[in-house]
Parts: structure tokens; sequence; C-alpha cells
């Protein structure tokens, strides 16, 4: 775990600075969103795109709206890791910041964690509400970032916050002379999204006996990422594959496409989704959206400028102003994790940044662990979930399964 630094902690952030927060996705918005409500810091927003375009289903995890430490650590999976990694006077601190938080943007987290919703709608809504907040606008800034441009940007006393997501703009750029990301492929995998005409959830059960009959590739529906709206059942799953597969796709295509060039992994859909509709009359609505990709566990070895501000490195552009990665900037995990997990570390820094009379050095220190033990929660989580899903895949076969296992 990372150590307390031993460089002096007299130094504060001076009051009426500014905060540059790179990246307006949806934890850059969030952060934007969460500052903006402060007199401390005039808040910049720097955003690529022009607008929000992507439509992919996402529901947020309940414990970003916790309001006790058992509601927090309720989950089935994680529920214990996060009890033994984090001290309850830690989650303690995270969950009174929560109540700090201004209700209007604290009823569309409440939203968003019941139910599912498309990602640009989230982006929207936290735009829409930053710049309906009159008293306190945030200055935004559209184009393209260079790291070199970020560098230009802060005076002495101010603040970057990198949430560009996971080909993070400062990662590498905030340790002298090393490399600074550590990352762990898990799998290769199709995410397949389909609409299906009727009601349809599926369990551990379901998973299994639609999947008797395919040998190799296996869609597996995620656990609530299916969902009703009405009229139309939202589904998503992945499909593990291997990397020769991997490398002759484009990175998204359509069913018929996967049909055509790879009839196998078609198959095997085809054979699941013939199975719901003979329990449920109901049938495909469209064709099915497909995105191939890396599925990888990484994080930053350094997720502040902590170690250039101790270096010495007085004309480093970062040595006077403290660099912060949030989100996939500093840690990226699968399995539909990230964008929950960003948040966190959203509210956890906006919550230290807020306190007028903390020490950087302390700071930073915090926020270090603060990142550190969240990448200890999700490495566990994710690596339980791959080897759940290796299990799953070999149930049938003795011999396979018994190689998957490690007993004492």
């Amino acid at each position: 775990m990372p150590t307390h630094s031993d460089a002096p902690r007299g130094e504060t952030l001076p009051s009426g600075g500014a905060v540059h927060v790179l990246g307006a996705g949806p934890v850059g918005l969030l952060l934007a969103a969460l500052l903006q409500s402060t007199d401390r810091f005039a808040v910049y927003l720097y955003e690529k795109r022009r607008e929000y375009t992507r439509t992919r289903m996402v529901q947020l995890a309940p414990y970003l709206v916790a309001d006790s430490i058992a509601s927090y650590c309720t989950d089935y999976i994680d529920g214990e890791s996060v009890e033994a990694i984090f001290e309850p006077s830690e989650l303690a601190e995270g969950l009174a910041f929560r109540q700090s938080i201004s209700p209007d943007l604290m009823r569309l987290l409440r939203q968003w964690t019941l139910g599912f919703c498309p990602l640009n709608v989230i982006e929207r809504s936290l735009s829409e509400l930053i710049d309906a907040r009159q008293a306190h606008p945030v200055r935004r800034a559209t184009g393209g970032l260079t790291a070199q441009d970020a560098m230009a940007l802060p005076r002495p006393g101010d603040v970057v916050i990198d949430c560009t997501g996971s080909n993070s703009l400062l990662r590498d750029q905030l340790v002298p002379g090393a490399a600074n990301t550590f990352k762990l492929r898990l799998e290769y995998a199709l995410v397949v999204t389909f609409l299906y005409g009727r009601p349809y959830d599926c369990n551990e059960y379901c998973k299994y006996y639609k999947n008797i009959e395919n040998a190799y590739y296996k869609f597996i529906p995620a656990v609530n990422r299916t969902y009703y709206d009405g009229s139309i059942t939202h589904v998503t799953g992945i499909i593990n594959i291997p990397a020769e597969d991997f490398e002759r796709m484009p990175s998204r295509f359509d069913g018929q496409w996967l049909r055509v060039n790879f009839p196998d992994v078609a198959q095997s859909m085809d054979r699941f989704i013939a199975k719901i509709a003979l329990e449920t009359q109901g049938e495909i609505v469209g064709d099915l959206e497909i995105v191939r990709i890396p599925l990888d566990l990484f994080r930053a070895r350094n997720a502040t400028s902590r170690q250039l501000r101790q270096s010495g490195a007085a004309d480093h552009p970062f040595a006077g102003a403290p660099v912060f990665l949030v989100g996939d900037a500093a840690m990226g995990s699968p399995y539909f994790q990230s964008i929950s997990l960003g948040f966190e570390c959203a509210m956890f820094l906006a919550g230290l940044l807020t306190q007028p009379d903390l020490p950087l050095a302390v700071m930073q220190d915090r926020y270090e662990q603060f990142i550190y033990k969240q990448w200890l929660r999700v490495y566990m989580r994710s690596k339980m979930i791959k080897h759940n899903k290796d299990v799953f895949e070999c149930v049938g076969d003795t011999f396979t399964l018994l190689e998957k296992l490690h007993i004492y």
C-alpha cells in the first residue's frame, strides 16, 4: 500500500484558484457538478466531444447512494472485501459527504441506481444540471487537448484533474522516468446487446441450461444487466473469445456480420435466444449489437503528482499544481463496474478538495491510499467474476473443471 509522504504538510490549496477538469464524460461531469457549488474554486471543464452519442445502457451501483455502512457493504460478491479493506471511519466519512451533495444532483444519482439508463442520458442530465446553476457557472472549453496543452493550463495553486478515461492524457506523465500503468488482461470478449419483445430475466441456472449445447462459445447475460421497460427487455452479456478471433473482428458489428464471418459464435447466440423464445414466446426486436473488447484490469501506480512534487523538479509544470487521476484514468475494471467506481472516486476527491484546512500533502496521501484500496476491491471482485465464469464454462467437463479449481 502507498505510504505516507515525508514532505512538509503545512501547505494548503489557496482559495480563489482554479480546478481544471480534463474530460467531460460522466465522471468529469459529476466532478464538475460536485465542485461547482463551492466558492473556493473556479471550475473549468475541457470537453473533447461536442455532443453525447454513447447509447449503451448503464446502471449505477447502489453503494453510491448508501445511507449506512451496512447498506454500503451490501453486495453478494464483495461485501466482505469492503468491510475487510476499509476502516469504518473511512466509510463513515464517505457517507457524510453524500449527505452534503445537493438535492438536485442526489435525485439523479438515486434515479440511476434504481434502473437502467442510456449513458448519453446521464451525460446530458449532468451537463444540463451544471448549466442550470447560474450562481456558480462552470467555464467550458471544447476541443482535444494534448499532454503538453494540459501542462500549460495551471497556474501555481491550481488543481488539474484527469478524467480522460482509459487512454489517460496524464497517467504516464506523473512519474519521472518511469512507467506508471499496471495492466492485467483477463480475456477477450464480445459484448452483445439485443432487444427482446417479452419480459425476460436470467439467473445462473438459466445461463447454464441455455448454454448446454454450446460446447465452446457461451453467451452469459450479466447479472443486473437485463431489464424490462414495459414493452421491451434490454439484454447485455458477453462471450469469451480467443485472441485470434479478436484480431479478425472489427470493433463494432451486427448479428448479420457475425453469422457470415463467425458462424460458430452466431450459432451459440441463436441457440440461446431460441431457448428464450421457447419459454416466453417472444422474439428479438431488430438485430444484435456487438462490440469486441479486451477485458483489462489496470491502475495507475501513482494516482497523483505526489512523486513529482517530492522529486524537487521545480521546473515541471505539475510541481506547483497538484494533479489527480479519477475514473478510468486512475484504474479500469471490466464487467461493467467502471462508471460506478469512477463516481465513487470523484465523490471522495471532491470531499478532500472542499476541506480548506487540509494540507495538500495529506490530501494527496489520502487520495493515493483511497485509490489503492478501491483497486484492491475491484481487483478481487473482477478476479472472482472471471474465475466463476471460467468454472461455469466447463461445467459438465469434470477434468477441465478440476483444472480450474485450486483447493488447499
